[in-house]
């Protein structure tokens, strides 16, 4: 499994904007392209599915922008890697609720699977963007205050 750019820059881009959300004002994707390198068509492509999944809020308007809908502590990277990739699991047996492989019952490689599943899991559901932002001030001498 690997994460491709639209996950990794959906991180970004969330982890941007809680950073830079200052009392109640939003920020423009221009802006956090900006200031992360990227392209700002692509990352409206990204903001459309972080919005219709109630992620994020929008403004318009000239002053206009996005806004987290929740504090950054109730985010999880699972949850904004599920929505931009889908299924994390690494090999397609796991995708799904059940495991309806034929091969089931005699596969011994799915316990191998289970657990890279298990341990991907079990980073990715308790890292939060909260988590992520004070790794960003550590790293970078920034420390905002929400």
């Amino acid at each position: 499994m690997k994460i491709s750019t639209k996950g990794r820059y959906a991180l970004r881009l969330m982890l941007d904007i809680a950073l830079h959300e200052k009392e109640g004002r939003p920020v423009r994707i221009k802006d956090i392209a900006s200031r992360q390198d990227l392209s700002c068509k692509y990352l409206e492509q990204i903001i459309s599915a972080l919005h219709k999944a109630g992620y994020v809020r929008s403004i318009r308007g000239p002053q206009g922008g996005y806004l987290l809908t929740r504090t950054p502590s109730q985010y999880t990277a699972g949850m904004i890697l599920r929505l931009t990739e889908g299924s994390l699991a690494p090999v397609s047996c796991l995708e799904g609720e059940e495991n309806t492989c034929s091969r089931l019952n005699e596969c011994a490689t799915v316990i191998l699977w289970q657990k890279l599943n298990d341990a991907i899991s079990g980073v990715v559901d308790t890292v939060t963007l909260q988590d992520l932002m004070e790794w960003h001030c550590d790293r970078c001498g920034n420390h905002y205050v929400i």
